[in-house]
């Protein structure tokens, strides 16, 4: 059993001396991290190993079982997005919107914290490094919730991170992790408004539901995506067919792997089945709609007729939906219908179809001759990012550095009063 009340209250005593840390230390906090990931990489991955092994024992699908393995290559990048965070400019302090007002005030905006994080995450123990040192950098303090199936891999990872912080002169209770697969303690974080002050899952669908439905404090949605490229008549067909394989075939199993491939009916008689033959040979199956499955019959490839919840599912593995399209019109409605607003693109070489399908289409992140690999926030230059948001409010896309501030308005005056 744990304290939950008492790990949020040293957070919050923590998040005190952590906002005005200065940048040196929390560098130095953010290179011991780094260090720590090569020093103890055989800890992490004998736990690691553990895990896995255990959610293969229990049936877990390859897709999440992709999503919580570590390696010695993924570790080495860990190691160094945490050293290309560190380097990064400190956000917190910097002044913004600086003007003197018509009464003599000088007014300004000043970035800080936003002070005590809560985390909620399933599968990925990447994200317990990625958390930490951003919440580190910008001087706010977390709880993280991961999840179970990847308890030992996370309690690894929080080691090296605590021990970091210790050595740096920082407070350890800036980073806390909630060591225990009971699922109430999801409920309970989701209560703690008199301690936290912004909650991020990172998860599927339902994850996000329940922290929606049950938060009394902000919650950042996002991370799911139904993410879609459109293949116009006028694309580069040899180039759209490399952008295409990249984004569905590098990683699958993440949030920004392509899920559903639209294609232009005037070249999806020569280009459907060239694209569907070259990812099938990488083991791509396909949920076709009616003219794409007639287009496909023939071919002898792995194909299904599209169900009605396919082109609203985020697959998370090597299936991919295909439709024909009769044009951009149609394209940019299938979208709209079935986007979560994560990353959507078109492949074209016609300027007025790009300029069209960037304005109509209002997705976090909206792709123009590139793969929706791209929507990551070391990849976009941010160093990394703590999730991707596909709201409104604060932030969309990648949340990096300036999206885990706030700011305070500053206002300088010579005893002027209110007329």
């Amino acid at each position: 059993m744990i304290n939950l009340h008492e790990m949020a209250s040293d957070l919050r005593v923590a998040s005190n001396q952590m906002a005005h840390a200065t940048d040196k230390t929390k560098r130095h906090a953010l290179e011991a991290i780094s260090n720590g990931l090569s020093s103890y990489k055989t800890d992490v991955l004998d736990a690691n190993h553990q895990d896995v092994q255990d959610g293969r024992k229990a049936g877990i699908s390859e897709a999440l079982l992709d999503r919580m393995t570590l390696t010695t290559s993924r570790l080495d990048s860990m190691a160094s997005d945490v050293r290309s965070i560190s380097k990064l400019p400190d956000p917190v302090g910097q002044t913004f919107d600086e003007r003197r007002l018509p009464n003599g005030l000088l007014v300004c905006r000043k970035r800080v914290p936003i002070g005590a994080l809560g985390v909620i995450y399933e599968s990925r123990p990447n994200v317990t490094i990625e958390v930490a040192a951003l919440a580190i950098k910008t001087g706010n303090v977390a709880m993280l919730r991961g999840g179970s199936e990847t308890l030992r891999s996370n309690r690894a990872l929080v080691s090296i991170v605590r021990n970091a912080l210790l050595k740096s002169g920082l407070p350890q209770d800036s980073v806390q992790f909630v060591d225990d697969r009971d699922r109430k303690y999801v409920r309970q974080l989701l209560r703690m408004h008199e301690y936290l002050d912004l909650i991020i899952p990172r998860g599927g669908l339902k994850l996000h539901e329940f922290c929606r439905e049950n938060s009394t404090i902000p919650v950042i949605t996002g991370g799911i995506g139904i993410c879609h490229l459109f293949v116009d008549d006028s694309a580069n067909l040899s180039a759209a067919m490399s952008v295409i394989h990249n984004a569905k075939v590098q990683r699958p199993s993440v949030c920004n792997a392509l899920d559903t491939l639209l294609v232009h009916q005037s070249i999806a008689s020569r280009f459907v089945p060239q694209v569907a033959a070259k990812l099938a040979k990488d083991g791509v199956t396909f949920r076709a709609e009616p003219r794409a499955y007639l287009v496909l019959e023939q071919e002898n490839l792995p194909i299904q007729t599209a169900g009605p919840q396919d082109f609203d599912t985020e697959w998370l593995s090597l299936i991919m939906g295909l439709k024909i399209v009769d044009g951009l019109d149609e394209a940019i409605d299938h979208i709209k219908e079935h986007s979560t607003a994560h990353s959507d693109g078109i492949l074209t070489q016609t300027l007025a179809h790009e300029e069209r399908f960037l304005d109509e289409i209002d997705s976090a992140a909206v792709y123009v001759n590139a793969s929706t690999r791209f929507t990551d926030g070391a990849q976009l230059g941010l160093g990394a990012e703590v999730a991707v948001s596909t709201q409104r409010l604060h932030a969309r896309g990648p949340m990096g550095l300036p999206e885990l501030t706030t700011y305070k308005w500053i206002v300088r005056g010579d005893y002027t009063i209110r007329e």
